[in-house]
């Protein structure tokens, strides 16, 4: 059903600023918008972005 299409390397970038906005929510500010870090997480770890099957993009290699 969801064909991977962010590549390696975005996936990890990702993750990692998914971690640090969703920290945000805990440390930091502490507000709830830090929850949006969410969204990157979840794509990341999925490696498959909504916006980006609807728009065509492929961030994969192709092999």
């Amino acid at each position: 059903m969801f064909q991977r299409n962010i590549g390696s390397t975005e996936r990890v970038i990702r993750i990692v600023a998914g971690l640090a906005i969703t920290a945000l929510a805990f440390v930091g500010p502490q507000s709830p918008w830090a929850f949006l870090g969410l969204v990157p997480l979840a794509t990341g770890l999925l490696g498959w972005c909504p916006p980006y099957a609807m728009l065509g993009i492929n961030t994969c290699k192709k092999s």
